[in-house]
């Protein structure tokens, strides 16, 4: 028996922890990095922000570079744990490349002073062939996706 997938991904922003754990729940912002990649984009971000509560993201993506036909990527969640501004829990899918499994996704957020935090996202995928399959396409997803999300809501200013 394997053991499970876990990818552990940490990134530091020069922002507040509220601001940084804000942006995952507010949609106008969600939509500017949340799952958005390169060649796609977000056709759809949907977020109801409460325990229980479910999150919708729909990217739309070449089906290849250079191609033509589009797919859509349906991104989907339910908030386990909101305890703001420290930590965010969902349960995670996107079918049909979860096979119908749900794996949770944790985002710890440190503050390291009153303008700057530390993220850590934590997701659990569970130890089937498909996570195995997707591991490191994963761990650089998600990479990806928190340094988005510093370019979009905190770009570097540069003093003239």
């Amino acid at each position: 028996m394997s053991s499970p997938v876990v990818v552990r991904v940490t990134h530091r922003y020069n922002a507040p922890a509220e601001r940084v754990f804000d942006a995952w729940l507010n949609p106008r912002d969600a939509g500017r990095f949340l799952f958005a990649t390169r060649t796609g984009n977000i056709m759809r971000c949907e977020i109801d922000s409460r325990v229980g509560g479910e999150f919708f993201v729909t990217d739309r993506r070449p089906t290849a570079d250079g191609d033509e036909s589009v797919m859509d990527m349906d991104h989907r969640g339910t908030y386990v744990e909101i305890d703001r501004p420290r930590r965010l829990v969902f349960d995670f899918s996107v079918p049909p490349y979860t096979d119908d499994t749900v794996t949770r996704v944790a985002l710890d957020f440190t503050p390291n002073g009153p303008m700057a935090c530390e993220l850590v996202l934590t997701h659990e995928m569970g130890d089937s062939p498909m996570a195995h399959a997707y591991e490191k396409q994963s761990q650089q997803g998600w990479a990806k996706m928190l340094e988005k999300l510093e370019r979009e809501l905190f770009p570097r200013r540069i003093a003239l």
